[in-house]
């Protein structure tokens, strides 16, 4: 009776708060009466407390928006928690889990997980990469290091290219107890993380630091050890499986009229001879062919070997371009000049005839008929990357698109059974943290595969989108800038961008919504006015008692991250 009496106080004040009273007189007093009537838009306010209750309360974990958008499956909002703690081991530890490389990462990924955010609905995005490269520089500082956790499984997995696929599942298969040898043609290890990104962008002692740590697991590391018999180097080391991640090297080539005349290199071989200190002479105007990411990447580096001039020819206009707009941004400030809606017709000993494009109303470049001469000492080619797997073809069961990419299933395996491959050699996107991501996958892929078994992977949570956040809890916060290099300064390969310091990445890591997950704000417990909410204690979250939960809906209503559903009741 005492729940009788309840629901009708509450619908008491409802009824004289919308002017409902005299209504009020169609509901009984008695309190042995149950079979209350009233009318049915009171009923429908009255959100079913007690015994017409209709939902009640109960917690659940949904998926951040920046841990489904990054390729290499970290869980970005638990290592953000811990930094927030102060935890930054334990945080260095649980990103570590998915990521071997984070120092890296926090350099040179594209940080799609930032373009997710639902912070960014506010006021702006969680610097999530700079936080993660914190974390990474203090692991090198402090020489934090892994365990295997596992006994050795007696298992031997062969991988070839120690690019940052081959790298990631060398470090996974390691922490799953497996024996792992690389073989790589190249003299160092990196693959295009140390050939092809620019020391300004990604210092040689991070890199090389996180692989040697990668190394002190067990993992042995051939260098200039070129793989031309697959299944001869299978048998000879006795491998029981084989990941095969050789990235793209070959750069693409195009027929310009009279090239022989003008001095023309590739961006893929001019990147890697500057970083083996081998820069070829340039002259006083360098032009570069292309608009991704690389062509940046060479005009900048082409600027501080000493040219007047470093000019970007590209054929679409800025918005079509394929490199990110921050790297543009960066190219143009030191100094990069852009030559947007522009083909290469031909080239001499001095000078480049471009044609003036023009965009349709598809998107796509047209040519105009008219024509400009530009001057150029050198041309620099970067229009795009080819993978060479011929070496693979004589494999049985190996299948190939029309571009050389290496067709595999959704274990990351090849028609060759046992062969897995991933990276820039297969279809997909071409970035550092897809590749890493790949391997990850791989990993286990294989390690499901020498156990006889097929990997399943998990399902995910729904996605959390920003409008069902309930953001009470929150105020306005900048993000945290990263200090860079002055203009003047940047005429050697020193790092541009500088990181966080401590006090800047755990601020950062409180602008951390904590989207679909409970982080023990108190909402829900100081809201409940029947006391149904039960603290269970730190790090435990809480507990509903439905004896007392009316289902009033004031806990949903006041978690912020929307860790609260709440869901139709049943008999």
């Amino acid at each position: 009776m005492d729940r009788v009496n309840n629901f009708y106080t509450d619908l008491t004040k409802f009824a004289f708060r919308k002017g409902y009273a005299g209504s009020l007189r169609q509901i009984s007093m008695k309190p042995n009466k149950t079979d209350l009537t009233a009318p049915a838009d009171l009923l429908k306010h009255a959100r079913g407390t007690g015994p017409f209750r209709s939902q009640r309360p109960v917690y659940v974990d949904m998926l951040p928006p920046c841990n489904n958008a990054c390729p290499a499956g970290e869980n970005i909002q638990l290592w953000l928690s811990l930094v927030q703690a102060g935890k930054f081991e334990k945080a260095w530890h649980a990103l570590m889990r998915d990521n071997p490389m984070p120092g890296v990462h926090g350099r040179v990924c594209y940080h799609p997980c930032e373009s997710n955010c639902n912070r960014k609905e506010v006021d702006s995005s969680v610097s999530i990469h700079a936080v993660e490269r914190y974390l990474g520089d203090m692991a090198l500082e402090n020489n934090w290091l892994i365990e295997p956790g596992v006994m050795m499984s007696g298992k031997r997995v062969l991988i070839i290219g120690a690019g940052p696929s081959g790298l990631s599942a060398a470090y996974h298969l390691a922490r799953l107890g497996h024996f792992v040898e690389i073989h790589e043609a190249g003299p160092l290890p990196g693959g295009m993380m140390h050939f092809g990104i620019p020391a300004y962008r990604l210092p040689r002692d991070v890199l090389m630091g996180e692989i040697h740590r990668i190394e002190k697991l067990g993992v042995n590391i051939v260098l200039n050890h070129k793989v031309v018999d697959v299944q001869a180097e299978m048998k000879s080391g006795k491998f029981d499986a084989l990941f095969v991640a050789i990235g793209a090297h070959l750069s693409k080539r195009v027929d310009i009229p009279s090239r022989d005349a003008g001095k023309i290199l590739d961006a893929v071989s001019f990147l890697r001879d500057t970083a083996a200190g081998q820069s070829p002479l340039l002259g006083r105007k360098v032009a570069v062919y292309g608009g991704g990411n690389t062509a940046m990447d060479a005009a900048r580096t082409a600027k501080r070997l000493g040219a007047d001039e470093a000019l970007i020819i590209y054929r679409r206009d800025r918005d079509h371009m394929p490199a990110h707009p921050f790297e543009a941004d960066e190219a143009i400030d030191e100094g990069v000049k852009m030559n947007w809606l522009r083909t290469i017709k031909e080239m001499d000993e001095s000078h480049i005839t471009v044609e003036i494009m023009e965009i349709d109303d598809k998107g796509s470049p047209v040519p105009t008929g008219r024509f400009e001469t530009l001057e150029a000492d050198t041309l620099i080619l970067a229009l795009g990357q080819d993978t060479d797997t011929q070496f693979l073809s004589a494999i049985p069961g190996i299948e190939f698109k029309k571009d050389g990419t290496v067709m595999v299933d959704s274990n990351m395996m090849t028609g060759s059974p046992g062969i897995f491959a991933g990276g820039d050699m297969v279809p997909s996107e071409r970035t550092v943290t897809v590749a890493v991501g790949h391997g990850k996958r791989a990993a286990r892929c294989i390690d499901a595969y020498l156990h006889g078994l097929t990997f399943t992977k998990r399902e995910k949570h729904d996605i959390i989108p920003y409008e069902k956040l309930h953001l009470w809890f929150f105020t306005e916060a900048g993000r945290r800038q990263q200090s860079e290099l002055h203009i003047e300064a940047r005429t050697d390969f020193t790092e541009v961008v500088a990181g966080l310091t401590e006090t800047e990445a755990v601020f950062e890591a409180r602008r951390c919504f904590s989207c679909g997950n409970c982080f023990e704000c108190d909402g829900c417990y100081g809201a409940c006015p029947e006391q149904a909410v039960i603290k269970l204690g730190p790090g435990k979250r809480y507990l509903f008692d439905y004896n007392r939960c009316t289902g009033c809906m004031a806990c949903f209503e006041q978690c912020p991250c929307h860790a609260i559903e709440m869901v139709p009741e049943t008999d």
